[in-house]
Protein backbone atom coordinates (compact mmCIF):
# COMPACT_ATOMS: atom_id res chain seq x y z
CA UNK A 1 0.00 0.00 0.00
CA UNK A 2 3.23 2.00 0.23
CA UNK A 3 2.62 3.42 -3.33
CA UNK A 4 -0.82 5.26 -2.20
CA UNK A 5 0.91 7.79 0.00
CA UNK A 6 4.52 8.19 -2.01
CA UNK A 7 5.01 11.54 -1.97
CA UNK A 8 3.90 14.79 0.55
CA UNK A 9 0.63 16.01 -2.25
CA UNK A 10 -0.26 11.98 -2.38
CA UNK A 11 -0.51 12.38 1.35
CA UNK A 12 -2.97 14.89 1.51
CA UNK A 13 -6.88 13.83 1.07
CA UNK A 14 -9.51 16.67 0.61
CA UNK A 15 -12.87 15.71 1.78
CA UNK A 16 -16.05 17.22 -0.71
CA UNK A 17 -18.48 17.69 2.31
CA UNK A 18 -20.42 20.05 0.40
CA UNK A 19 -24.30 18.99 -0.16
CA UNK A 20 -24.20 19.09 -3.90
CA UNK A 21 -22.54 17.19 -6.69
CA UNK A 22 -22.29 20.85 -8.10
CA UNK A 23 -20.43 21.86 -5.47
CA UNK A 24 -18.55 19.33 -5.42
CA UNK A 25 -17.18 19.05 -8.67
CA UNK A 26 -16.26 22.91 -8.25
CA UNK A 27 -14.29 22.29 -5.13
CA UNK A 28 -12.95 19.31 -6.53
CA UNK A 29 -11.93 21.10 -9.97
CA UNK A 30 -10.24 23.99 -7.94
CA UNK A 31 -8.30 21.80 -5.57
CA UNK A 32 -7.82 18.17 -7.55
CA UNK A 33 -4.41 19.77 -9.30
CA UNK A 34 -3.56 20.55 -5.82
CA UNK A 35 -4.27 17.21 -3.52
CA UNK A 36 -3.69 13.16 -3.56
CA UNK A 37 -6.49 12.21 -2.95
CA UNK A 38 -10.40 12.95 -2.96
CA UNK A 39 -13.06 12.09 -0.17
CA UNK A 40 -16.46 11.35 -0.41
CA UNK A 41 -18.02 11.12 2.57
CA UNK A 42 -21.91 10.46 3.62
CA UNK A 43 -23.83 13.85 2.79
CA UNK A 44 -22.56 13.87 -0.61
CA UNK A 45 -22.83 10.09 -1.47
CA UNK A 46 -26.32 10.22 -0.59
CA UNK A 47 -26.94 13.02 -2.76
CA UNK A 48 -25.09 11.61 -5.40
CA UNK A 49 -23.90 8.52 -5.49
CA UNK A 50 -21.96 7.12 -8.23
CA UNK A 51 -21.65 10.37 -9.60
CA UNK A 52 -20.04 11.64 -7.17
CA UNK A 53 -17.29 9.22 -7.45
CA UNK A 54 -16.85 10.57 -11.13
CA UNK A 55 -15.71 13.57 -9.90
CA UNK A 56 -12.22 11.55 -9.11
CA UNK A 57 -11.90 10.90 -12.38
CA UNK A 58 -12.76 14.10 -13.77
CA UNK A 59 -9.59 15.15 -12.46
CA UNK A 60 -8.20 12.74 -12.24
CA UNK A 61 -7.28 11.99 -8.30
CA UNK A 62 -8.34 8.66 -6.27
CA UNK A 63 -11.34 8.43 -4.13
CA UNK A 64 -11.31 7.72 -0.21
CA UNK A 65 -15.32 6.71 0.02
CA UNK A 66 -16.07 7.56 3.44
CA UNK A 67 -18.80 5.35 4.20
CA UNK A 68 -17.82 4.15 7.52
CA UNK A 69 -19.80 0.36 7.09
CA UNK A 70 -21.09 -0.73 10.37
CA UNK A 71 -23.32 -4.17 9.65
CA UNK A 72 -23.38 -7.75 9.34
CA UNK A 73 -20.79 -9.37 7.66
CA UNK A 74 -23.07 -10.36 4.83
CA UNK A 75 -24.33 -6.53 4.31
CA UNK A 76 -21.00 -5.28 4.81
CA UNK A 77 -19.17 -7.74 2.08
CA UNK A 78 -22.01 -6.76 -0.28
CA UNK A 79 -20.98 -3.25 -0.34
CA UNK A 80 -17.75 -3.66 -0.63
CA UNK A 81 -18.07 -5.04 -3.62
CA UNK A 82 -20.49 -2.57 -4.51
CA UNK A 83 -17.49 0.07 -3.93
CA UNK A 84 -15.45 -2.25 -6.05
CA UNK A 85 -17.20 -1.65 -8.86
CA UNK A 86 -17.49 2.27 -8.44
CA UNK A 87 -14.04 2.45 -8.74
CA UNK A 88 -13.16 3.59 -5.10
CA UNK A 89 -9.97 3.06 -4.27
CA UNK A 90 -10.28 3.11 0.06
CA UNK A 91 -13.82 2.26 1.93
CA UNK A 92 -13.56 2.79 5.23
CA UNK A 93 -15.64 0.66 7.89
CA UNK A 94 -15.80 0.54 11.39
CA UNK A 95 -13.47 -1.96 13.22
CA UNK A 96 -15.86 -2.44 16.22
CA UNK A 97 -18.08 -4.04 13.81
CA UNK A 98 -16.13 -7.02 15.02
CA UNK A 99 -13.96 -10.27 13.63
CA UNK A 100 -15.90 -11.60 11.06
CA UNK A 101 -17.15 -8.38 9.32
CA UNK A 102 -13.59 -7.04 9.03
CA UNK A 103 -12.82 -10.05 7.58
CA UNK A 104 -15.11 -10.68 5.14
CA UNK A 105 -14.92 -7.34 3.63
CA UNK A 106 -11.24 -7.80 3.20
CA UNK A 107 -11.26 -10.86 1.06
CA UNK A 108 -14.08 -9.32 -0.99
CA UNK A 109 -11.65 -6.45 -2.06
CA UNK A 110 -9.31 -8.90 -2.20
CA UNK A 111 -11.57 -10.88 -4.47
CA UNK A 112 -12.60 -7.77 -6.80
CA UNK A 113 -8.96 -7.16 -7.45
CA UNK A 114 -9.65 -3.71 -8.04
CA UNK A 115 -7.07 -2.08 -6.05
CA UNK A 116 -9.41 -0.99 -2.90
CA UNK A 117 -7.80 -1.31 -0.03
CA UNK A 118 -10.07 -1.33 3.13
CA UNK A 119 -9.65 0.93 5.81
CA UNK A 120 -10.91 0.28 9.54
CA UNK A 121 -12.71 4.01 11.60
CA UNK A 122 -11.20 2.98 14.95
CA UNK A 123 -12.46 5.96 17.54
CA UNK A 124 -14.14 9.05 15.75
CA UNK A 125 -12.23 12.42 16.61
CA UNK A 126 -15.65 13.42 17.54
CA UNK A 127 -15.49 11.80 21.14
CA UNK A 128 -12.93 11.72 23.63
CA UNK A 129 -12.28 9.92 27.30
CA UNK A 130 -15.97 11.23 28.38
CA UNK A 131 -18.01 10.14 25.81
CA UNK A 132 -16.38 6.75 25.72
CA UNK A 133 -17.54 6.57 29.55
CA UNK A 134 -20.88 7.66 28.59
CA UNK A 135 -20.99 4.81 25.52
CA UNK A 136 -19.87 1.83 28.29
CA UNK A 137 -16.43 2.08 27.05
CA UNK A 138 -13.74 1.53 30.03
CA UNK A 139 -11.14 3.00 28.60
CA UNK A 140 -9.95 5.69 27.14
CA UNK A 141 -10.10 7.20 23.51
CA UNK A 142 -5.88 6.01 22.91
CA UNK A 143 -6.64 2.72 24.13
CA UNK A 144 -9.47 2.03 22.84
CA UNK A 145 -8.40 2.87 19.27
CA UNK A 146 -5.53 0.23 19.92
CA UNK A 147 -7.77 -2.50 20.77
CA UNK A 148 -9.81 -1.90 17.80
CA UNK A 149 -6.65 -1.63 15.70
CA UNK A 150 -5.66 -4.67 16.88
CA UNK A 151 -8.41 -6.62 16.11
CA UNK A 152 -8.91 -4.92 12.96
CA UNK A 153 -5.31 -5.76 11.96
CA UNK A 154 -5.37 -9.24 12.75
CA UNK A 155 -8.80 -9.54 10.72
CA UNK A 156 -6.46 -8.57 7.73
CA UNK A 157 -6.38 -4.98 7.62
CA UNK A 158 -4.08 -2.56 6.81
CA UNK A 159 -4.94 0.90 6.95
CA UNK A 160 -7.18 2.39 9.71
CA UNK A 161 -8.38 6.07 10.28
CA UNK A 162 -6.84 7.73 14.11
CA UNK A 163 -7.04 10.89 15.05
CA UNK A 164 -3.79 12.61 15.48
CA UNK A 165 -3.32 11.70 18.83
CA UNK A 166 -3.46 7.85 18.13
CA UNK A 167 -1.31 8.06 15.61
CA UNK A 168 2.51 7.32 17.70
CA UNK A 169 0.55 4.69 19.67
CA UNK A 170 -0.68 2.69 16.92
CA UNK A 171 2.23 2.85 15.28
CA UNK A 172 3.71 1.65 18.33
CA UNK A 173 1.76 -0.79 18.21
CA UNK A 174 1.08 -1.90 14.50
CA UNK A 175 4.37 -1.12 12.62
CA UNK A 176 5.78 0.94 9.46
CA UNK A 177 3.10 -1.81 7.25
CA UNK A 178 0.11 -0.05 8.36
CA UNK A 179 -1.31 2.96 7.12
CA UNK A 180 -2.33 5.64 9.40
CA UNK A 181 -4.94 8.15 8.17
CA UNK A 182 -5.81 11.33 10.73
CA UNK A 183 -8.74 13.79 10.28
CA UNK A 184 -9.20 16.29 13.07
CA UNK A 185 -6.59 18.10 11.01
CA UNK A 186 -6.49 22.07 11.44
CA UNK A 187 -4.39 24.75 10.71
CA UNK A 188 -5.16 26.87 14.03
CA UNK A 189 -7.06 26.19 17.22
CA UNK A 190 -10.29 25.56 16.06
CA UNK A 191 -11.57 21.98 17.38
CA UNK A 192 -15.55 23.02 15.27
CA UNK A 193 -17.12 19.62 16.56
CA UNK A 194 -13.66 17.76 16.28
CA UNK A 195 -12.24 17.26 19.79
CA UNK A 196 -9.08 15.19 19.03
CA UNK A 197 -7.35 17.54 16.61
CA UNK A 198 -3.97 18.61 15.71
CA UNK A 199 -2.18 20.92 13.08
CA UNK A 200 -0.73 19.32 10.02
CA UNK A 201 3.01 18.81 10.43
CA UNK A 202 2.08 17.69 14.46
CA UNK A 203 -0.07 15.09 12.43
CA UNK A 204 2.61 13.43 10.14
CA UNK A 205 5.46 13.77 12.96
CA UNK A 206 3.27 11.87 15.02
CA UNK A 207 3.13 9.12 12.67
CA UNK A 208 0.18 10.04 10.41
CA UNK A 209 0.97 8.50 6.33
CA UNK A 210 -2.11 10.67 4.88
CA UNK A 211 -4.14 13.47 6.27
CA UNK A 212 -7.79 14.19 5.67
CA UNK A 213 -8.88 17.84 5.70
CA UNK A 214 -12.15 19.31 5.14
CA UNK A 215 -13.00 22.82 6.29
CA UNK A 216 -9.76 24.13 6.39
CA UNK A 217 -9.86 23.86 2.59
CA UNK A 218 -13.62 23.95 1.74
CA UNK A 219 -13.67 27.25 3.77
CA UNK A 220 -11.04 28.92 2.70
CA UNK A 221 -11.13 32.01 0.79
CA UNK A 222 -9.31 30.21 -1.81
CA UNK A 223 -9.00 26.72 -0.99
CA UNK A 224 -6.37 25.40 -3.70
CA UNK A 225 -3.95 28.05 -1.87
CA UNK A 226 -4.87 26.28 1.07
CA UNK A 227 -4.58 22.99 -0.39
CA UNK A 228 -0.92 24.44 -1.29
CA UNK A 229 0.11 25.30 1.90
CA UNK A 230 -1.19 22.34 3.79
CA UNK A 231 1.36 20.17 1.46
CA UNK A 232 4.06 21.83 2.17
CA UNK A 233 4.05 21.63 5.69
CA UNK A 234 3.31 17.82 4.97
CA UNK A 235 6.31 18.02 3.10
CA UNK A 236 8.45 20.12 5.74
CA UNK A 237 7.25 17.53 8.32
CA UNK A 238 8.01 14.19 5.89
CA UNK A 239 11.87 15.64 5.99
CA UNK A 240 12.34 15.80 9.29
CA UNK A 241 11.21 12.12 9.39
CA UNK A 242 13.07 11.73 6.50
CA UNK A 243 10.08 10.34 4.26
CA UNK A 244 9.92 11.49 1.07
Amino acid sequence: MIELFSSAQDRLIVALDVPSLDGARALAERVGPEVGWLKVGLELFMEAGRDALRLGELVGRPVFLDLKLHDIPETVERAVARACAMGARLLTVHASGGRAMLERAVKRAEAENTGLHVVAVTVLTSLDDGDLVAMGVGATASAHAARLARLAWSSGVRAFVCSPHEAPVLRRELGGEAKLITPGVRASDATDDQKRVATAQWAIRAGADALVVGRPVRDAADPAAAARQLVAEIAAANGERGDP
